[in-house]
Formats: C-alpha cells, structure tokens, sequence
C-alpha cells in the first residue's frame, strides 16, 4: 500500500496538515491539493476546531512546490485543460488558506520554495525551523512567481519583494523573520510538542511566544540599500543598470550587486519582465485580484518556449543551459508582456472567486 500524499488529524482542538512525500521534497500533486481544500472547509465550519497547523514529513523540505514535472509531461503532450484544472485548484487553495478564518500555523522547516510558499505564507502565522529555505525560484524556470507572490512580494519591506521574485535568490530563518514572511522562530526538535501544545484549546498567540527564540542574524538586512537603490528600476534593464553602477564600487555592496547582476543575465528574459510587472501591478491589487491575475498568466505562459525549456533544463536534463526564446531582454516587446495580463475570453474562463 503506499502512503496516502497528504495525511490529516485531530489533536485536541488542532487539525494538523500533513504534507507526506518526503522523497521527493514534498513536491504536491493535483490529488494533494484537492484533498486540503475541503478538509480546510469541514475545519472551518467545526466549532471544536479552534486552529488548524501545516507540517511536512521528512525534514529536508516543508514542500519544494508542485509536481512540475507530471505538469510538464501533460503540457507536451498537449493536455493543456489538466494542466490547468492544476493550477486552478492549487490558486484556489490559496484563497482558501488566505480567507481561512482561524489561525492557520505553518510550521515550515527545509525548502519552502514555489508552491510549499502557497501553502504557508498566505496563514496567519508561520513558524521557521532550523533549516527554513525560502525562495521563489520560478523565473529561472521560465515561469513566474505564483501563488499569490503577485500579492504578497510587493508588500515587502522596501524593494526586496522585487528583489526575491527576480533573483530568486533563497534566505534563511533570519531573513524571513526580517522581511516577515515568517512570524516566529522555533527551534526544529521543538516542533513536535509545539504540535501538541498547540493541540490545547489555548491562546495560539502565546503559546507561539512561549516556544520562539531570537531569530539569526538577518543577512539581507545590510544589503537593503543596495536593494532598495538598484530595484526601484522601473525596467529589467533599468535594474541592470542600477545593479552595473553599484558593481563599480567597493566592499561588499559592490560584491552582492554583481552576483545579483550575473544572476538576473542568466534568467529567462520574458519570465524577467512578467514578475518586474506583477510586482508593480500587484501593488494596487487586492489579493482575488491577484490571483485572478496569475491565472490569466498561467494560462499563457505555459504555451509558450519558455517554461517547457527551463524544466528541462534544470529538472530533467538537469545541464542547466537553458536556451531562452527571446534570448534578450530587448527582445521581449512590451505588448507581450501585457498580453499576459489581459482579461480571459469568455469571462467564464477566469479564475472562479
């Protein structure tokens, strides 16, 4: 018999979530995500179910993302409406947890990156272990940061929501205590009777208190100003620039922005320009609205070159030599960008909120 993908139950006045296919980094399925929602509904809806808690088995990872590589296959063989019935539940999911009425605790230790970020940042608390990675690494895949990134990236402090999802770049417990996209920091051995305190009809809030510890040091934070000055570019190519200038000094400013120089030359130049543009447009959204968006995004990007060929090339060929298609920034046309966008046609098409 193999193990069921998502395991749940009943401790005292917790539901607790667990993500269950440790080998290979909790990476969810479309079976996954659509067993979540409805249990999420029941809790809601159960006055004995005061709160409900998020966690992962294994320890390397509380989830890597979505299954990208069944998503891949379906899209080569031309299955577009299973791809997207994928990506419609997995948006809809995190709706669910944003609007989720009681504390919602993710207890995220390992790789938290793409879609395991869907299924934490969007509760109302979410607590660092020792090894929490964070990250959003899509636009080195040709795609885009998902998940509500459109919605919580730009709501950053300063202009690191624009740095992350153009980097990509990965940060541990201090960072994301610095940017708040964790809430608390509880050591990892710990997690298991935090799950079990948690479990007793107390105050969610103290009890968190009563097991967090001082956060690490916070690495991103010297570095803000340099963030802040090259990635208020109103272009991809303006924050190269900005990014080139800083590089022409001295000290470690000047080591960190042409890391973060090289590291965007490398990245898909349409994948590049449609984050730059989520994260200025995201700005003014509320969160269905964003969400709304990224289906309209998803729904054309995934017929184009680029997501197909950045999988390839860092999942399954793994030579990480992607052949982007348009190769340059310049290349990528404005009108393109915006033709992500647009509204779907028929209006029945859209994401359903």
């Amino acid at each position: 018999m193999t193990e069921p993908e998502v395991l749940f139950e009943r401790r005292g006045a917790a539901g607790i979530i667990t993500l269950n296919r440790p080998q290979v980094l909790n990476a969810f399925t479309i079976a996954a995500v659509q067993a979540i929602r409805p249990k999420l509904r029941e809790w809601a809806a159960d006055p004995a179910v005061t709160r409900v808690v998020i966690q992962a088995a294994g320890g390397k990872a509380f989830a890597a993302g979505g299954d990208i590589r069944t998503v891949v296959e379906w899209l080569k063989a031309g299955r577009f409406d299973e791809a997207m019935e994928f990506w419609r539940e997995e948006y809809l999911l995190n709706v669910e947890i944003k609007r989720f009425p009681k504390p919602y605790i993710a207890l995220v230790e390992g790789i938290c990156m793409g879609g395991g970020v869907g299924l934490s940042v969007h509760g109302s608390h979410r607590v660092a272990g020792d090894r929490y990675l964070f990250a959003m690494p899509e636009v080195a895949i040709g795609f885009f940061p998902d998940v509500g990134a459109t919605y919580f990236l730009p709501r950053l402090p300063g202009r690191s929501g624009a740095y992350l999802g153009l980097t990509a770049a990965r940060i541990g417990p201090g960072e994301g205590m610095g940017l708040g996209l964790a809430t608390h920091r509880v050591p990892t051995a710990r997690f298991p009777e935090l799950v079990d305190a948690l479990g007793r009809n107390e105050d969610v809030g103290a009890t968190l208190r009563a097991f967090s510890i001082e956060p690490e040091a916070d690495k991103l934070a010297p570095r803000m100003g340099v963030i802040d000055r090259a990635f208020a570019g109103a272009t991809v190519e303006a924050i190269l620039d900005n990014l080139d200038r800083e590089a022409k000094g001295t000290g470690e400013d000047a080591e960190f922005a042409k890391a973060q120089a090289a590291g965007l030359r490398a990245k898909s130049p349409t994948s590049l320009k449609i984050a730059l543009e989520q994260v200025k447009q995201g700005a003014r959204m509320d969160f269905a609205e964003c969400m709304r968006t990224e289906y309209r995004i998803v729904q054309r990007i995934v017929r184009g070159h680029d997501f197909i060929e950045g999988v390839r090339a860092a999942v399954l060929d793994k030579d990480n030599a992607p052949r982007w298609n348009p190769a340059s920034l310049a290349d990528v046309k404005d009108a393109d960008v915006a033709a992500h966008f647009a509204p779907l046609a028929p209006a029945a098409e859209e994401l359903p909120l």
